[in-house]
């Protein structure tokens, strides 16, 4: 049964925002009660998870941020902003396809025909890059599952591609031996598509509701009363039947499909009906794989990550220093969503990044946003190729390490300096031949240099009798270099007569052992 918002805030007007709530713990329906295993779906019982130890090796992954509104190849929150009167992905609407009151986001998805997705050879190239995992797109904030979904027929396997895209790739990357995990971004849509129930203000059609309007339609576009063009990311007059539905629609997406990861975009939703979820995906994970768990679950929210629970993920930024659990970022390349002409990142600042984030006890997970017809465009294959190169000389130095003392030495970032983590990396220029990254495996140090050396480098970390208490070093290598190097350690720091030729692009690793 739905309820509409006016009688949703009649019920939940004394309550506070969720992660405050202290009201009654919810009752599911048959069949969807938690599955029996280590935790129950409260803070206290999952402040006893730990993060598996494939997730600390990994470092690297790849996403495919991927569906419908890659239909029309005008990049990110396509089908909210279409809605927008004014902005330019309505102007680009109206003048492509028609005012939204008369030919609406629901109608552009017969044009995602995915007639070129090939999972299995596009997971080979990541695994091939040097991704440990992989992540599908479950679901949008359009409303739309990337699966053969129980609860909503506007999905993948119905519609558009008429293909279970979610099975798909869990498949390809079972093959590939990849960790295979899902995004979640559905919590908030009832907020966020709520645009497509307004109307413009002005012109020949003002007054005239967009297609979300109307009640034939609300199984898309959610039966919302109130129309947010100003989005606040929180729970506040979100009604208890969404709650309801968003569990149903994630634990059905959970038990098929059995993910190692599951991402959601932002703070651990909606308290006891989220932490019940990730109870349950961490107990039905544990019955597989005999009694631990093995499964992650990320919010975008601290304190969902400090105790247990959670790892934290920081969408397009870093944190300010070596984290004290594991930790994610996720970025893209370009645009979230397909964008025709849209400037990638290079792969030299694919490289610093994915550097700098593993010095710092992270794990970077990188999408590749597909066109409409599902397979990378040729700008699309020239980044991952040239992540592939790098990789193939210094993957050693990157999977399976750990943070050193410090996360490295740059001119212009000390490692005390505070930092906004989320959405600070336009704020990053490209690291040069003065940066210094770290990371440790067994008794090796690598030294990342984020450039490479005309005649030598001075490593200053390394320095003899310094309050880091290096050691004294035994031997140096550079990854890729076949050759002996010279080198010398004193209370300056590590000198390194560097060989004529880089062995590769972007930052080279030296490895360090006795230090």
């Amino acid at each position: 049964m739905r309820i509409n918002r006016r009688q949703a805030l009649g019920l939940l007007a004394s309550v506070l925002p969720t992660a405050a709530y202290q009201g009654p713990r919810p009752e599911f329906p048959a069949g969807l009660e938690i599955e029996k295993g280590p935790f129950l779906g409260t803070r206290q019982s999952l402040s006893a998870y730990e993060i598996p130890e494939w997730f600390r090796d990994a470092k690297f992954g790849i996403w495919a941020h991927w569906g419908p509104q890659s239909a029309v190849e005008a990049g990110d929150w396509y089908a909210r902003n279409m809605y927008m009167e004014g902005s330019s992905q309505y102007l680009y609407h109206c003048e492509n396809y028609g005012h939204p009151s008369k030919f609406g986001f629901k109608d552009t998805i017969p044009r995602w025909k995915a007639e070129k997705f090939a999972p299995v050879e596009l997971m080979k190239m990541y695994r091939q890059a040097g991704a440990k995992y992989f992540m599908s797109m479950g679901v949008h904030h359009d409303n739309f599952d990337m699966w053969n979904s129980k609860h909503n027929s506007w999905n993948a396997a119905n519609m558009g591609p008429k293909k279970d895209i979610v099975g798909m790739w869990h498949k390809a990357a079972s093959d590939e031996g990849l960790k295979f995990g899902v995004s979640d971004h559905l919590w908030i849509t009832f907020k966020w598509f709520s645009t497509s129930h307004g109307a413009d203000s002005r012109g020949p059609l003002a007054g005239i509701p967009y297609d979300g309007a109307d009640p034939k339609n609300f199984d898309l576009y959610v039966d919302s009363d109130e129309v947010h063009t100003k989005l606040d990311w929180n729970e506040s007059g979100i009604p208890e039947w969404w709650k309801k539905h968003w569990y149903a629609r994630m634990r059905d997406l959970v038990d098929n499909y059995q993910p190692d990861l599951l991402y959601v975009d932002g703070a651990l939703p909606f308290e006891d009906y989220g932490l019940s979820l990730v109870a349950h995906l961490y107990n039905e994970n544990a019955k597989r794989h005999g009694g631990k768990t093995e499964a992650v679950y990320t919010s975008k929210r601290q304190e969902d990550t400090e105790k247990g629970i959670a790892v934290f993920d920081v969408e397009r930024g870093l944190v300010d220093t070596i984290w004290p659990r594991p930790w994610q970022t996720d970025t893209c390349i370009g645009d979230w969503h397909y964008k025709r002409g849209v400037r990638y990142k290079s792969p030299k600042t694919v490289v610093d990044l994915l550097v700098d984030v593993v010095s710092r006890n992270g794990n970077l997970m990188l999408n590749f946003p597909l066109p409409a017809s599902g397979y990378l465009d040729i700008e699309e294959l020239n980044v991952l190729a040239g992540i592939t190169k790098w990789m193939g000389v210094n993957a050693e130095a990157i999977h399976g390490t750990r943070p050193w003392k410090i996360f490295g030495e740059s001119p212009t970032l000390k490692e005390s300096e505070p930092q906004s983590a989320s959405f600070n990396e336009e704020k990053r220029k490209d690291l040069s031949v003065a940066d210094i990254r770290f990371t440790t495996k067994g008794n090796a140090l690598y030294a990342f240099v984020m450039g490479w050396p005309d005649y030598e480098i001075l490593i200053r970390p390394l320095a003899l009798n310094t309050p880091l208490r290096v050691a004294k070093i035994q031997n140096v290598e550079l990854l890729g270099f076949d050759g002996k190097l010279e080198w010398s350690q004193d209370e300056k720091g590590l000198k390194i007569l560097t060989p004529p030729k880089s062995p590769c692009e972007h930052a080279v690793a030296f490895k360090v052992t006795g230090a």
